[in-house]
């Protein structure tokens, strides 16, 4: 059952025993009706984040709502560019996109239109602490290779990916309240509604055909980390489903990724050092 522990010697056991709890056998039309829509769903909302998080739609939105009042673009960004935070904005952009196409367009498509509960897709603590030291086994060996790749100069020049993290700290806690959002939003989407919609009919699969386009979602970053998405997909997808939870994958991508922007910061232009900019 969704409690019993996750041990390498068991891993194909553990298959197995994804496979006898679903349903795959006795899948009737509603049930099939609700995999291709859920199917359809993630299309949409793959395609959607992909497109409308960049800067250009950003900003072409603004034109879009400036051509509505009347007001001239130009005017609205030179108002925008003397801002303080003028630089977040494309950043919380990116955040809201991610968390709009990944946690809250799904949420809804669940509740109001497959009539299930959120937190039959992962959103409870689940089993999670059963099988903590498995997120720590996870997320250890990453955090070590950041803190050695820390002092490699083009490490700190492309972490963190807001570049004015280090102006102050609110600075610094807007962009990782934004970038921790983004990571609740890709685990929901991931490791709560797909491998959950897909599992009553594809069983332990399901876990495999999530890790493809959670593999394509990291093509534009360099080509290790992309590699390294399949494993961290397929475990973090295993664990998932054996605590009936996302949150373990939402803790270890958190800490890996302050261990990230914290390490940069040190190795370059150092922690904030003023409250405000």
């Amino acid at each position: 059952m969704g409690g019993s522990r996750f041990h390498p010697r068991r891993f194909f056991a553990l298959l197995d025993q994804i496979d006898k709890d679903s349903l795959s056998d006795s899948l009737d039309g509603s049930a099939r009706n609700r995999l291709l829509g859920s199917l359809l769903i993630a299309a949409a909302c793959l395609l959607f984040v992909n497109y409308a998080k960049n800067a250009d739609f950003f900003y072409g939105m603004i034109k879009l709502v400036s051509s509505w009042f009347d007001v001239r673009p130009y005017v609205v960004f030179q108002a925008m560019k003397v801002q303080p935070y003028f630089s977040i904005y494309s950043q919380a952009w990116w955040g809201f996109v991610n968390v709009l196409g990944y946690l809250l367009i799904p949420m809804l498509c669940v509740k109001f239109i497959m009539k299930q509960s959120v937190r039959d897709y992962g959103w409870q603590w689940g089993d999670v602490t059963a099988h903590k030291w498995w997120y720590v086994l996870l997320a250890s060996p990453i955090m070590i290779f950041a803190i050695l790749v820390s002092f490699r100069p083009d490490f700190s020049s492309h972490y963190p990916f807001y570049p004015l993290a280090y102006r102050s700290w609110s600075d610094f806690v807007l962009w990782e309240c934004i970038y921790m959002s983004q990571f609740v939003a890709v685990e929901f989407f991931f490791r709560g509604f797909l491998v959950n919609a897909l599992k009553p009919r594809l069983g332990s699969l399901s876990i495999v055909v999530m890790c493809l386009p959670y593999l394509m979602i990291h093509f534009p970053k360099p080509w290790l980390e992309s590699t390294g998405a399949i494993l961290f997909g397929l475990f973090l997808g295993i664990l998932a489903l054996r605590s009936r939870s996302i949150w373990g994958g939402v803790l270890v991508h958190i800490t890996i990724a302050l261990t990230m922007d914290v390490a940069a910061l040190l190795q370059g232009k150092g922690l904030p050092s003023t409250l405000l900019p």
